[in-house]
């Protein structure tokens, strides 16, 4: 199946400039943020380097974001915003053309029925050239206004991450399944599967509910929380039970988001790369005691010496002959009895991944005489 991959960042920086062309060999077509409008209809446009995306030589989607929480008093007015958007760049795409508009409203089930009429309406003012899609959520697999909501689609994106609780985690694979084939029964129209290549590090509340979610955007709220990640592994399961029975009407995959190599929670190009091509994305970390400088001083590295990312270890069992450590960067000291004594050992404090061909210091260690490469357990 072909794959399209979102470009959600806000800012084009020469890395999100550089990411898109490294990728265009292996992308259908960019699915771009054009915009977003908040709950109170605010409007934020995205500055998008036009010359340096029609120079990739693929086609483009422009995707408008509107706020799940938004009045539903306030759609005819945000129409006028969303036509005004989607005209403005259809002139800066210039000769190449804008292949469409997509609409990403996680829509309450309950005003389907109002999202129906705009969609409708978008349908009329906009050039029948230009495609329109939107992104659906599997909670309006049960409402019967799907149908009518579809009916003036080019196309669907289905997305199957993020969509349940987040104490599930960000993907289920099994879940995805049913969800994609009920949709094919459903829809009658083309779709396409949004899948996640990142991870969201999640803080809860005292008493359980969701305090926040760092994605794309760095939170300043430290590095605690809870990591729900997205495994290649299972992304590369999930892509070859869709090959193998294809759902009805299901014409590709859709990736959010676009990997690059300032984004600290996506997967590194190299392992999308492999998991699209269907290449193996399995990889182990190596843990090593590096010289520090200082007689008997050590630092604690983990490398990645492989071309796809890697998981980090729960835990880093340190040579006999170290008597005193520290952890750093996401890993703390921890005793434990190892073989009938006691040891140290480098505990990780959530999970995470090493990018290819990288290097990350988790401590420093004192020791005499150690033996170099460590025990890890992943």
């Amino acid at each position: 199946m072909p794959h399209d991959a979102y470009v959600w960042q806000r800012a084009w920086t020469p890395a999100v400039v550089d990411a898109v062309h490294r990728s265009a060999d292996i992308v259908r077509s960019w699915r771009v943020l054009l915009a977003e409008g908040d709950r109170s209809g605010g409007w934020t446009s995205v500055a998008i380097p036009w010359h340096d995306l029609v120079a990739a030589g693929r086609p483009v989607v422009g995707v408008i974001r509107i706020d799940g929480r938004l009045d539903e008093g306030r759609m005819p007015a945000l129409l006028d915003k969303v036509v005004a958007t989607a005209s403005a760049a259809m002139r800066s795409a210039g000769p190449a053309g804008l292949a469409g508009i997509e609409i990403d409203y996680d829509c309450p089930t309950s005003k389907l029925a109002t999202y129906t009429t705009f969609l409708a309406a978008l349908r009329e003012r906009l050039p029948a050239t230009v495609a329109l899609s939107i992104t659906a959520l599997p909670t309006w697999l049960g409402s019967a206004a799907l149908g009518a909501l579809v009916t003036p689609l080019s196309e669907v994106v289905l997305q199957v991450h993020a969509v349940d609780d987040p104490r599930r985690g960000l993907f289920d694979p099994e879940q995805a399944e049913r969800w994609v084939r009920e949709f094919g029964q459903r829809v009658g129209r083309p779709f396409r599967v949004a899948l996640p290549a990142y991870d969201v590090r999640v803080t809860w509340r005292p008493g359980g509910g969701l305090a926040s979610v760092e994605s794309e955007v760095p939170l300043l709220s430290g590095s605690g929380g809870e990591l729900l990640d997205s495994r290649p592994s299972v992304l590369r399961q999930f892509l070859e039970a869709l090959d193998r029975s294809a759902p009805t009407g299901l014409v590709g995959i859709v990736w959010f988001r676009l990997p690059v190599s300032t984004d600290r929670r996506a997967w590194s190009l190299e392992t999308w790369r492999a998991v699209i091509a269907g290449r193996p994305t399995a990889g182990h970390a190596q843990a090593l005691l590096v010289p520090s400088g200082q007689p008997d001083l050590w630092n604690v590295v983990l490398a990645n010496d492989g071309a796809v990312d890697v998981g980090l270890p729960r835990r880093i069992p340190l040579d006999p002959s170290c008597k005193m450590a520290d952890g750093a960067n996401g890993f703390r000291l921890v005793s434990e009895k190892i073989d009938d004594r006691d040891g140290l050992v480098l505990e990780g404090a959530g999970r995470g991944r090493l990018k290819p061909w990288t290097r990350r210091t988790i401590g420093w260690a004192r020791c005499a005489g150690p033996e170099r490469q460590l025990h890890v357990v992943e």
